[in-house]
């Protein structure tokens, strides 16, 4: 690995003038180099191929009808407003945009907490109840599955915010100023971003790709020769399915710059208002770029050290589950796609997806922290206890 850096990537960076805006470049160069060498080329198509047209395309397909369904909806904050008197209600609506595959729930009550109109057990509800973008992935790829996490955190969710409320009341460690200079700035910034309808190049990509990809996937699914019921060239899928990879991360890394630790591991901001394949392709060209990350870290590892990953893991035994759990505390959506990616390539068992599933917060933990530090503390705390009963159970249960 240490020569092919040597060769491919270091002249590459060397003729640059590598700044902090374009530290995420070096994914693309890498996967660049990798599909150069002889060595990993073979394994390098495979692993884009099978991200793109086994993942990529089944998430944006997913979160098109997802987003498409929640633009109908009301999205003026009505509800929560209405909430506010209703505090019977309050952990059960929480428990339900937790539920919700992606952050977007969590965010929203989140702020609703900071603003005097949710409880803090509808915090710790929505924090347990919420995969975050790990959802996506997971329903896209294991429906069942998918589903029967969901339900598992609505549920588990809703028992933890009921439970802790009648511990704490509701007002337990809300910020004295219910709204804050953060959400000010957000505000603002939203108003400043929204532009009706507003799509770039990476939402025209999916936009016109996110049919035809479907296609190519189900020919997949189906385990049918999508070259021969084409009538294309042996090898043209593959080759298509890698370089659409490519431009995905290409797309990704081309969008923020990373200056912190949510830079790379969180969604991308984006506005509510922009046109809704906008929103899918930064959500699946994010989920996407996990996921290749951790189908070559599996791959890579199997082909150097010519091991399998799913022994060295289950040698780990009653450990899983915690390290699933674990894993789930840190703030971000990246490390839980890895979880999920692993889960799913069979490297890990179900208890520990059950545990990370529970246990992570995604990416409604950054503005959990910046808008009430010790609530989301204590959210977090709160939900790792569920997290830690629903995977042991599981484990002890079922393994």
């Amino acid at each position: 690995m240490t020569t092919l850096v040597s060769k491919y990537l270091l002249p590459i960076v060397k003729q640059q003038n590598w700044t902090l805006k374009n530290r995420r470049l070096v994914f693309p160069v890498v996967l660049m180099a990798l599909l150069m060498a002889a060595p990993t080329r073979a394994l390098s198509l495979s692993v884009l191929s099978d991200a793109f047209w086994q993942v990529a395309a089944y998430v944006a397909a997913t979160l098109a009808l997802f987003h498409y369904l929640t633009d109908k909806f009301d999205r003026q904050g009505t509800w929560t407003k209405q909430l506010s008197t209703r505090s019977s209600l309050q952990v059960l609506f929480a428990a339900f945009m937790g539920a919700l595959p992606g952050c977007g729930g969590a965010i929203v009550v989140i702020t609703q907490y900071v603003r005097g109109n949710l409880s803090f057990g509808a915090v710790v509800a929505v924090l347990t109840a919420t995969m975050g973008d790990a959802a996506f992935l997971l329903l896209a790829t294991r429906p069942m599955d998918g589903f029967m996490m969901v339900g598992l955190g609505f549920v588990v969710g809703l028992i933890s915010g009921v439970v802790v409320d009648r511990i704490h009341g509701g007002d337990f460690l809300r910020p004295k100023v219910a709204r804050s200079k953060h959400l000010d700035s957000s505000d603002e910034s939203e108003a400043a971003l929204s532009e009706n309808g507003f799509i770039n190049a990476q939402g025209r990509f999916w936009q016109w790709l996110v049919l035809p990809a479907m296609v190519m996937a189900l020919l997949g699914s189906f385990q049918l020769d999508t070259d021969s019921v084409l009538r294309l060239p042996a090898g043209t899928s593959e080759m298509l399915g890698a370089a659409l990879a490519v431009i995905t991360v290409t797309f990704w890394s081309l969008q923020r710059e990373v200056n912190t630790y949510e830079s790379v591991v969180g969604e991308d901001p984006k506005c509510r208002q922009s046109h809704l394949f906008q929103r899918v392709a930064q959500d699946t060209n994010f989920v996407t770029v996990w996921v290749i990350a951790a189908f070559l870290a599996f791959e890579l590892t199997i082909l150097g050290l010519d091991i399998e990953l799913s022994n060295v893991f289950g040698g780990w035994g009653a450990l899983m589950p915690f390290m699933g759990v674990a894993v789930g505390l840190l703030p971000g959506c990246g490390p839980q796609i890895l979880v999920t990616s692993l889960y799913i390539s069979g490297a890990v068992p179900m208890s520990a997806q059950v545990g990370n599933a529970i246990s992570n917060d995604g990416d409604a933990l950054f503005p959990a922290i910046a808008l009430a530090p010790k609530a989301a503390m204590m959210a977090t705390l709160y939900s790792t206890v569920p997290a830690l009963i629903a995977a042991y159970s599981y484990f002890f249960l079922f393994e």
